[in-house]
């Protein structure tokens, strides 16, 4: 490969330029992607859940039952509302991009021009000055500058660079100007190895997804050739195809959790939206639940617990007979692009004053100060132990050692000290109580000193927090468990950090915002990154706080708390009906009768005591703290249905067999039994009814009895003779006892041997 030197005040010809377009040699770096809308929609159609319920609906469209597929309702519904909601958040992330995407000035064709970050080529010549962020690692070929390298290190202390040294891309320019010539593009620049493990699609880390998926793995195991062993039961019984599709199809179609699955979707997808509204983009759905659970937040401190810029806290006078605000106000203004020490002095003191600037010297990190020469003085700002080596200065500079202490001064004497702190983001302080309310522990993990990151935590109380130099130590899992604060920390560190804690069994949250947190975040459980950071680190995030308002992480933890409480509490209504569909589907079998019922009947029980009631009350409010394990908590209370209902469908065979009753009493007989045990399981789960649960549900019971009193033919279902109305009542009653001692049962022995599943 050819290599250009180019002039500074010549550049890159546009003929060399081409040279390397067409070589590949420019600054596209593809290194973070979001899925295209064709990929978005390609995984959440294909999937096992969609796969058996097409199947299975194929199957009732061929024998044209058509009422018999209101269950792929709940799929289409489901598909849809994660495609939207996955494409608005790639939407969102995208304009992100499109608007925090950096311009750069460049010399070609001994023309200065600007243009975008991707159109910059090996070995052309940029011109950076101070605010600009470098956008590919580049060789200083003239000029100093001091240069903010804390989205790549984590440090937020300036470092001067000269002739001859590395610019890295994603630092940022805080003082100086100077001409670089480029050294790497694309994948080759500093930053884009650092992100390199980020291009990936993360996986769902949901414990409530997890275990459906489980759920419906086991069942997608058993279902084909459970389908196909009842169609042959079926149709060995004298039945017609149709009659043996249908029932086949109603045998196995209630044991996938399909409503779930929405539920669950639907429930979190409203938290988006809700939290959409506090500035909190949400880029996978589940992970709303993943940081309700979470019990370890790591924090970078720069621009995480910190905004990134300096404030001044006060001024210790040293010498009244000098005006100080006048002098700083000057410095102010003729300085503008020294440092964000004076970035912070600009912003305390701007007044407007006369003045003739003789000469001025921006900051340097050797000389350690900058200065103004007026007409009568020459003011300096900079380091108070480099210029007053005096011990009433020493006997300050440790009572306020928890500042950064500038000096001002002339030529002879002192005049003032003053006296800045890191800005910490708003309400930072309540957050991090929030926390410790909440037992989720806090670790703050950064590139810069030690020292520097235990002033920040003494002003966030956090003063107990143990610290450790990485620097001079390894990581190790007594080193993550032990300690709360590293210092010099590198971004593999940082993951290795968050992998030990992982391993002892940790949920863990990471948020930060530059390219050296991309390795920790992709680790970590949930990631979150504020807007005002790297687009490396917004885009391998699960959350984006676009106005980067560290506040609003309680929020979305009440938020993940409601979904994940209140789905728990109606997934027992959804697993009871898949508990007692398989366990019938198995029993019919061996049984030399017709399956009793039909997909449409079971749509209807499904809809009012399950589907109705179940997203009703996902929608309370829920604030408890969750408890216990997902699958323990939903089994203890969907078991005793399902057990209740298999028992009630057994005994209604046997009535019907001794006292020979024609199949549409039995189905009717048996929909009105799995209903009323449906009704019991809801009653249990409402315990403690108020206004909303009493409303619910009457209305469900009245909606219940105006389809099977209303319009019984059709769900298939007849008008009970007296008689089989009586045995079905006394049934009832009995399954109240029955249970409630079954529910008893579940609640000692689940919760026993949790450890077992």
């Amino acid at each position: 490969m050819t290599r250009y030197n180019p002039k500074i005040d010549e550049g890159l010809t546009q003929k060399q330029v081409q040279n390397r377009i067409s070589n590949n040699l420019n600054n596209i770096c593809d290194n973070v992607k979001t899925k295209s809308i064709g990929q978005i929609v390609f995984y959440n159609v294909f999937t096992l859940f969609n796969i058996l319920n097409l199947s299975l609906g194929l199957l009732i469209l061929f024998v044209r039952s058509y009422k018999n597929l209101f269950f792929l309702g709940t799929m289409v519904c489901n598909t849809l509302i994660s495609i939207i909601q996955e494409i608005r958040s790639k939407r969102i992330i995208d304009k992100l991009s499109i608007i925090s995407s950096t311009k750069v000035n460049v010399i070609r064709d001994s023309k200065e021009i600007e243009i975008n970050i991707n159109e910059v080529v090996l070995d052309d010549i940029v011109k950076y000055k101070r605010g600009n962020q470098i956008v590919a690692d580049s060789i200083i070929i003239d000029g100093i500058v001091e240069v903010n390298e804390s989205l790549i290190s984590g440090e937020e202390k300036s470092i001067t660079k000269k002739v001859g040294d590395m610019l890295y891309s994603g630092s940022f320019i805080v003082g100086g100007n100077c001409f670089a010539k480029v050294e790497h593009v694309g994948e080759n620049n500093y930053s884009s190895k650092i992100t390199n493990e980020a291009r990936y699609i993360k996986k769902c880390n949901s414990v409530i997804i997890n275990t459906l998926r489980k759920v419906i793995k086991i069942i997608s195991i058993i279902i084909v050739p459970l389908g196909i062993l009842m169609f042959i039961k079926q149709m060995s019984i004298s039945n017609t195809f149709e009659d043996a599709i249908v029932s086949s199809v109603a045998s196995v179609v209630g044991m996938i959790p399909e409503g779930l699955v929405l539920l669950t979707s639907t429930v979190l997808a409203l938290s988006v939206i809700r939290l959409s509204k506090r500035n909190v983009l949400v880029q996978q759905l589940y992970c709303i639940e993943t940081l309700a659970r979470v019990d370890t937040i790591c924090l970078d401190k720069t621009g995480t617990l910190t905004e990134g810029e300096m404030e001044v806290e006060d001024i210790i006078v040293l010498n009244k007979n000098y005006d100080y605000q006048y002098i700083l106000s000057v410095m102010s203004r003729e300085l503008t692009s020294d440092s964000p020490t004076m970035e912070a002095i600009s912003k305390k003191f701007n007044k407007i004053v006369d003045y003739k600037c003789l000469e001025k010297e921006y900051f340097n990190s050797e000389k350690k100060y900058s200065s103004v020469t007026l007409t009568d003085d020459k003011y300096i700002l900079g380091a108070p132990e480099i210029l007053d080596k005096s011990e009433k200065i020493k006997n300050l500079l440790e009572k306020y050692s928890n500042y950064r202490i500038v000096l001002l001064k002339n030529k002879k004497e002192s005049i003032a000290l003053i006296l800045l702190k890191d800005k910490i983001r708003f309400k930072a302080k309540s957050t991090l109580k929030y926390f410790k309310d909440q037992d989720v522990n806090v670790k703050i993990i950064s590139g810069d000193s030690e020292k520097i990151i235990r002033k920040i935590a003494n002003r966030l109380e956090l003063s107990a927090l143990k610290s450790i130099d990485l620097s001079k130590n390894k990581v190790t899992e007594e080193v993550a468990l032990n300690y709360d604060i590293f210092a010099r920390v590198t971004p593999e560190q940082k993951k290795e950090l968050i992998t030990h804690l992982q391993k002892n069994g940790k949920t863990v949250a990471m948020m930060g915002d530059g390219v050296n947190d991309v390795l920790a975040l992709k680790q970590a459980d949930c990631s979150i990154a504020v807007a005002s950071g790297s687009d490396a680190a917004r885009n391998v995030s699960e959350l984006v706080l676009l106005d980067s308002d560290f506040a609003a992480i309680p929020k979305i933890i009440e938020e993940g708390r409601r979904s994940i409480n209140n789905v728990e509490r109606s997934s027992a209504l959804f697993l009871s009906k898949t508990t007692y569909s398989t366990l019938l589907a198995i029993i019919f079998l061996f049984l030399s009768v017709s399956y009793p019922f039909e997909p449409v009947q079971l749509s209807l029980v499904s809809t009012i005591t399950i589907g109705i009631p179940a997203f009703v009350l996902s929608l309370e409010p829920n604030n408890k703290r969750i408890e216990g394990n997902f699958f323990i908590n939903v089994l203890k209370k969907a078991l005793p249905g399902g057990l209740t209902t298999v028992i009630n469908i057994l005994s209604v065979m046997i009535f019907s067999k001794v006292f020979n009753i024609n199949s549409d009493v039995v189905s009717t007989m048996g929909i009105i039994l799995i209903s009323m045990t449906g009704f019991i399981l809801l009653y249990r789960i409402c315990e403690k009814f108020n206004i909303l649960r009493f409303l619910l549900f009457l209305f469900l019971i009245i909606l219940y009895l105006s389809c099977i009193i209303g319009i019984p033919q059709f769900f298939e279902l007849v008008l009970l003779q007296p008689i089989f109305s009586i045995y079905v009542t006394l049934i009832f009653v009995l399954d109240i006892s029955l249970f409630n001692m079954l529910y008893d049962f579940c609640e000692v022995k689940l919760v026993k041997n949790k450890d077992k599943f």
